[in-house]
């Protein structure tokens, strides 16, 4: 008798981890800057298709998508994709905007904050269903200029010059960074998340062309070329007072164990020369990112960097130096950025 009842609970327990399994959602967000649709590397493109397959990503927000001579580079990965047995979707790239997006889901709305032309860099934004959750997404690519994180390292972030001497006063650094449009478009991509249903779940993700507060700390000062500074970055900041997460310091708070480098990164199909801006520093950095917020639950199960273990240093190829865990290129790696994969389950 005590044994039956034993295995009647046994048998409970078993079906009500049945349906709390049955009722978690997972879903993985890749974020890549695929460098001029790939063009840069030889058969770049393709391993585009080849990386989002590999890593089975639901939704993929692009930056640097150029739509050469009149082509619709969202067509051409889906079509790419499809070749090689995958199903994905997404609306046809304005020429304009050097973002996109594709989804295992159906895109319900699609439209430009910003295009390329504005100064502000490419902003998307997107909504999308995914089993009864609400998603809007904001795909970024950020203004490139007044690259301010340069100047501490001993160059100028318009011209890409070297300088005579490093720039380390912070107040300097942070007026410097401000001439770019970076802070801008985040405050207007916040007014605009402001303005939808609080009840959806926002991520905003791309190449913000800035590195995170959370990366320059006192921790960090003196690593990494910082040169002892300690900088309240923008658009991180601006982000975190908005209730936004940064989901890979979620999982690995610590900046100098788990730097998480995305740019540059080592690519062995290129020469050297095409991955260094800056040859006498250590211009590594954490540009690269995935953010979320969200009044129902989301919650970050694994945050990945995607790309060669390997970075550039001094302009030299730089063997990993860090506890960041990578997933390795499956063949060709297209970019000179490292992707982010990011696991969320609701």
């Amino acid at each position: 008798m005590k044994i039956g009842k034993f295995i009647m609970l046994l048998l409970l327990l078993s079906i009500g981890q049945f349906i709390v399994a049955q009722g978690k959602t997972e879903l993985k967000v890749l974020q890549i800057n695929i460098w001029q649709e790939g063009t840069v590397v030889p058969n770049g493109f393709p391993a585009i298709a080849d990386e989002i397959i590999d890593k089975h990503a639901d939704i993929v927000l692009f930056s640097e998508v150029r739509n050469y001579k009149g082509t619709d580079y969202i067509q051409r990965i889906l079509a790419e994709l499809k070749s090689k047995g995958a199903s994905y979707f997404g609306k046809s790239s304005d020429e304009k905007l050097d973002v996109g997006l594709i989804s295992k889901f159906p895109v319900t709305d699609q439209h430009a904050l910003y295009g390329k032309d504005s100064g502000m860099g490419g902003v998307l934004k997107s909504k999308i269903k995914v089993g009864k959750r609400d998603f809007v997404f904001y795909s970024l690519h950020l203004d490139y200029t007044n690259y301010a994180c340069y100047l501490p390292r001993g160059y100028d972030g318009v011209t890409w010059k070297k300088m005579e001497n490093p720039i380390t006063e912070v107040s300097a650094i942070v007026e410097a960074n401000r001439k770019s449009k970076r802070d801008e478009a985040i405050r207007d991509i916040i007014h605009d998340v402001e303005g939808e249903k609080q009840l959806q779940s926002f991520i905003v993700a791309g190449d913000f062309n800035e590195p995170s507060h959370l990366d320059w700390t006192v921790a960090t000062k003196d690593l990494f070329d910082h040169r002892g500074a300690v900088v309240p970055w923008d658009c991180s900041v601006l982000l975190e007072k908005a209730g936004f997460k940064d989901s890979f310091r979620v999982q690995y708070p610590n900046p100098v164990s788990h730097p998480g480098f995305t740019y540059p990164a080592f690519n062995k199909d290129v020469p050297i020369d095409k991955l260094v801006w800056a040859p006498t520093a250590d211009d590594r950095d954490r540009i690269d990112y995935v953010y979320y917020r969200s009044k129902l639950p989301l919650k970050v199960v694994r945050a990945r960097i995607v790309g060669p273990a390997e970075t550039v240093k001094y302009a030299k190829k730089q063997e990993k130096d860090s506890e960041d865990e990578f997933l390795l290129p499956k063949g060709i790696w297209p970019t000179d950025h490292k992707a982010l994969l990011v696991t969320f389950t609701f």
